[in-house]
């Protein structure tokens, strides 16, 4: 199978993980920034995490130095237009792309001059390449709660103008979705789709509690519901799509090794599976690479890929008119 051709959809990559080290360099270079190293191979090291991480904390770890240079206008519109470019080479025909807005504030941007900036970028490369994108606002849960609903409000202007949904990241700690109720509930009100990172890091309550308490549409990982039958029929029930992202799960530890991923079994038991990235960067991976080594590790036929592609079509927030363009690589 020729895995660089085949189309590819990726509804969970996060900017700040996919930053080219050679970008963090030139940017550095630009802002002045002192690096702990200006050797390609160095900095390279420091934004790839290890193969295998002791946890989700020391993975999270590699978003430092991107972060560093992505506080002005001109970095950030770069950053998002080589990650859909980067895509696009590789046959990638829709990106969904999460970032978290009050992360680039420190320079004293607005959120608004900040999605305005990530757009700009993704519109680049849509107006050069094959590729068509969306952005998601994610909202980190260790942040203070009241620096959430002004971001949602921030970003209602550019909604189904490059922006559709609303995430919540960052650690996951066992119940969290109680807090988030009202942000969630404000954001859908608003007119976001909406995606919740849980069930990645051994909590399958916290999956149920996404899509019942948070009104979920997919959910980012979600591997966990395979230990909570509850988690495990609600997500098969209502269809609510996985946002799997393997090479990033035996990185963090949620899975040992990926012949013990369960995206072969759920995907065998019609549990809305898809393949993705994560952070292109931070886990040294592409679309291509996720999807052979899913394919070749589970044995899974071409016929198999293309049920998969689909349901990342059916499952990915952007109109009618796009997803028939999509499904046309397939055809």
């Amino acid at each position: 199978m020729d895995y660089l051709a085949l189309p590819k959809i990726d509804l969970h990559c996060h900017l700040d993980g996919s930053v080219r080290p050679q970008t963090l360099l030139d940017l550095a270079a630009q802002q002045n920034i002192q690096l702990p190293s200006t050797d390609i191979n160095d900095i390279s090291q420091l934004m790839i995490a290890p193969e295998t991480c002791p946890d989700l904390g020391e993975y999270l770890q590699r978003f430092a130095l991107p972060l560093s240079v992505m506080q002005t206008t001109q970095a950030l519109e770069r950053i998002s237009f080589e990650l859909f470019e980067d895509a696009a080479l590789e046959n990638v025909k829709y990106l969904e792309v999460r970032f978290g807005p009050l992360l680039h504030t420190e320079q004293g941007l607005t959120v608004e001059q900040i999605i305005d900036s990530v757009i700009q970028g993704m519109q680049r490369a849509e107006s050069q390449y094959d590729i068509k994108g969306n952005y998601i606002l994610s909202l980190l849960r260790h942040m203070p709660k009241e620096t959430i609903n002004p971001v949602i409000d921030a970003g209602t202007k550019f909604l189904g103008k490059g922006v559709v949904a609303f995430d919540l990241a960052g650690g996951e700690a066992p119940g969290f979705c109680e807090e988030f109720i009202p942000h969630a509930q404000y954001a859908q009100e608003k007119g976001y789709h909406i995606t919740i990172h849980a069930g990645e890091q051994g909590e399958g309550q916290n999956v149920y509690d996404a899509i019942t308490q948070l009104g979920a549409e997919r959910i980012g990982h979600g591997i966990h519901i395979k230990g909570h039958p509850q988690a495990y029929q609600l997500v098969k029930q209502k269809m609510t799509a996985l946002e799997t992202c393997p090479s990033s799960n035996i990185q963090t530890k949620a899975v040992n090794k990926l012949i013990e991923h369960p995206i072969k079994d759920f995907y065998l038991d019609a549990v809305p599976v898809t393949i993705n990235t994560d952070n292109r960067t931070v886990s040294d991976t592409t679309m291509t690479k996720e999807v052979q080594k899913v394919i070749e590790t589970f044995n899974l036929t071409r016929e198999d890929y293309v049920n998969i592609y689909k349901t990342s079509v059916e499952h990915a927030f952007t109109g009618d008119e796009i997803k028939q363009y999509l499904l046309t690589f397939v055809a």
